[in-house]
């Protein structure tokens, strides 16, 4: 199967990374198709950054559509534009978020989120709410720790990070951790180790999902809110997804 691999952001060593991960965990015959925007914000750390990032990530899941790929991933911990991608796209459109909350759910009772900037909690809680996990979620913790910085991070980043989600386990109750931001997608594994408990990326989480959506033959419905979008005209730089 291919699938297409999006970071929404416009960093390339990022989307290398991420990648990397992807790769690691993916079915011989799986072909990962990495790629990010020419336009938009470097890093996405905002509602802003979101909002002017999700028309060049639309234009991707188009090009994978015209590619035939079986999938598409969305590699930032916000799902930007995920239903707007589902209405264009027939294939799966999964967001790391939610696929790291579905697995998280299955290896533990309550986990923990722990993620990067202070102003991003509430996107992470309103998550949480979307997709019906608060129930299960301890806690939703910042390292502030910038995006960019994960892209080669350090020992002093990796222990404020470590240091997070030893306060979500020891002082929330969280059972599992869920790291926020598809930067620390090659971190998950070296953190279960030394934390002693599950880990859990949304990259490659999301690519196990895909591989079981493409094996079962399930793809996104179009009854609904997720049908195509109505023909109408656009002006200016933007593609006709509609058509």
């Amino acid at each position: 199967m291919k699938i297409n691999l999006i970071n929404p952001n416009t960093c390339q060593g990022m989307t290398d990374k991420i990648a990397i991960s992807a790769h690691s965990v993916a079915l011989p015959n799986t072909m990962i198709m990495a790629s990010s925007p020419t336009n938009g914000p470097e890093s996405i750390e905002s509602a802003f950054d979101e909002t002017i990032a999700a028309a060049a990530l639309l234009d991707l899941i188009q090009q994978g559509e015209e590619q035939g790929v079986d999938a598409h991933i969305i590699a930032c911990f916000g799902d930007p534009a995920l239903d707007a991608a589902r209405e264009i796209a027939t294939k799966p459109v999964i967001g790391i978020a939610g696929a790291a909350f579905q697995l998280a759910s299955l290896v533990s009772y309550r986990f923990g989120v722990v993620t990067t900037m202070t102003r991003t909690l509430p996107a992470s809680e309103h998550l949480l709410q979307r997709y019906g996990y608060q129930h299960l979620c301890s806690g939703v913790r910042a390292t502030d720790i910038a995006v960019l910085d994960l892209e080669s991070i350090d020992l002093d980043t990796y222990q404020a990070l470590k240091g997070e989600c030893l306060r979500a386990i020891n002082e929330d109750g969280a059972e599992a951790i869920v790291l926020g931001c598809a930067g620390m997608s090659d971190l998950a594994d070296e953190l279960s180790k030394q934390l002693e408990v599950p880990v859990i990326d949304g990259v490659v989480a999301a690519v196990k999902l895909a591989e079981s959506l493409h094996q079962l033959k399930l793809t996104t419905s179009k009854q609904g809110q997720y049908a195509k979008p109505l023909p109408k005209a656009f002006y200016g730089q933007f593609k006709h997804w509609s058509q």
